[in-house]
């Protein structure tokens, strides 16, 4: 009776280190998650920025030609 009571009591107790450990994952998805958000938030403004400044010097250097 010792063994498989023994065995309910570790399989309980392994079910619960992986509920632990997934909740764990998921919260550290959410969190990169959230970066990846913002990163892509940031580089696409940089991208803009980048196109406004190359349509200026465009602009700038069509007055350069001969």
């Amino acid at each position: 009776m010792l063994w498989p009571m023994l065995a309910i009591v570790l399989g309980f107790l392994g079910v619960a280190v992986l509920a632990v450990l997934a909740v764990r994952v998921f919260l550290e998805v959410r969190r990169l998650s959230a970066q990846v958000a913002l990163a892509s938030r940031r580089i696409t403004q940089a991208s803009g920025d980048l196109e406004r400044a190359a349509a200026d010097l465009a602009q700038a250097g069509q007055g350069l030609r001969p």
